[in-house]
């Protein structure tokens, strides 16, 4: 969603103002045109310079700059904003916003601009909890800011408290998730599953199976970075929790069906790129189980719930097919078997579409007989195909 969008990013005077360097360098990989404006107290924490460089754009820190080539510059920035982003925000910049204040450039851009204002609050701790700042956030929360709450930790007092910058990641994903809210996904509710379950047979012990929950985790980002309301429900993982979306942690596959059938009460559509486990120990044990003398050990295996083939709704069902042979023919089986409207398989012997892989190479079919390979990817451009098509079958593209 950010490429070809104009950020403006705004800079205050707080310790965390460094941070905005990784802030303007990320957002502009990602394709976007980042406008820099800092305040007369950012450019003690950093320099322009810094950001020229990383940007390629001229950064703005003088409200009457006479070489600027902006003309009437807090309205020009303002209107070519596709949205504004204040990172890090102080104390002082809120109370500015909340009561209208305009008296530098950034002040004067977000006062004259109708663009989406995201705000990344970082201050002390104390300085955060004051009633008065809340006041003022909760000024902005009901004009329709949006607000990145600061994160715990060691602040630059060197004491533990709530009022550091948010991770970069967490900043990127909210303009991400604002910019999608004009997306095509707008206002729809998109469940999504991933990972690998675990059928526990002790304490200790678990059957389950390679799934990464990458291609998951792909999908549940794409939808929000196109608007839709996501809700991920996660068997375990090394992935951080994506931000601007409900994440449901679950461990088993009969975990797993009663967080899904949960959450599709008000779906638009189901994705279910889990790898859930087929079988699970008929009993767990107690107590670990300990190694005999005897060679062998039996377990008695009975099978898990088919989530996707009893799930119930009217809402758009998609699968995902993980084969090692007669990859089209087993997906088009799966693909009537549960009455999906769409099966994406993949065939895992291919190292490069595999598991722990960030690429894949898929084969989508529906339920009109239509199959469509497509080329190796990343699984974000997977996702990206794979939300094309869903959107057409709840009715969102033409």
């Amino acid at each position: 969603m950010l490429k070809g969008k104009t950020i403006v990013l705004g800079i205050t005077g707080g310790i965390a103002a460094y941070k905005a360097a990784e802030i303007a360098s990320k957002l502009t990989q990602a394709g976007a045109r980042v406008e820099v404006v800092m305040t007369d107290a950012a450019t003690k924490f950093i320099t322009s310079l810094t950001l020229r460089n990383i940007t390629g754009r001229p950064v703005v820190t003088d409200m009457f700059e006479p070489a600027s080539e902006w003309s009437v510059e807090h309205i020009a920035l303002s209107e070519a904003a596709d949205a504004v982003l204040v990172a890090p925000a102080t104390a002082n910049t809120i109370a500015k916003f909340a009561t209208g204040i305009a008296d530098n450039m950034l002040t004067s851009v977000v006062l004259a601009t109708k663009a989406p204002v995201i705000i990344a609050c970082a201050m002390n701790d104390n300085m955060y909890s004051n009633p008065v700042t809340q006041e003022n956030i909760e000024k902005l929360k009901d004009r329709g800011f949006k607000i990145i709450e600061p994160a715990y930790g060691r602040l630059a007092s060197g004491k533990m408290g709530k009022g550091r910058l948010a991770e970069l990641e967490v900043i990127i994903a909210k303009v991400d998730e604002v910019l999608g809210g004009r997306g095509d996904f707008k206002s729809k509710r998109i469940v999504v599953t991933a990972g690998g379950t675990q059928e526990p047979l002790d304490p200790v012990r678990h059957i389950s199976n390679r799934s990464s929950g990458k291609m998951g985790y792909a999908m549940a980002e794409a939808a929000r970075d196109r608007g839709a309301d996501v809700t991920l429900i996660a068997a375990p993982t090394s992935l951080p929790d994506p931000a601007g979306m409900t994440v449901v942690h679950v461990r088993t596959a009969v975990q797993m069906k009663q967080a899904v059938d949960k959450a599709v009460k008000k779906a638009d559509a189901l994705i279910m790129a889990a790898a859930v486990a087929d079988y699970q120990p008929k009993t767990a044990a107690k107590g670990k189980i300990k190694k005999e003398s005897k060679d062998s050990l039996t377990l008695e295996l009975v099978r898990t719930p088919d989530i996707l083939g009893e799930v119930k709704g009217n809402f758009v069902k998609v699968g995902f097919a993980a084969e090692s042979e007669n990859t089209v023919a087993n997906a088009k089986a799966k693909l009537a078997k549960k009455n999906l409207d769409l099966i994406v398989a993949n065939d895992i012997t291919d190292p490069q579409s595999g598991f722990d892989v960030d690429t894949n190479k898929v084969t989508l079919l529906d339920r009109s007989g239509k199959v469509e390979a497509l080329p190796l990817m990343s699984k974000r451009q997977v996702a990206e195909q794979i939300l094309d098509r869903v959107g057409k079958l709840v009715g969102k593209v033409d």
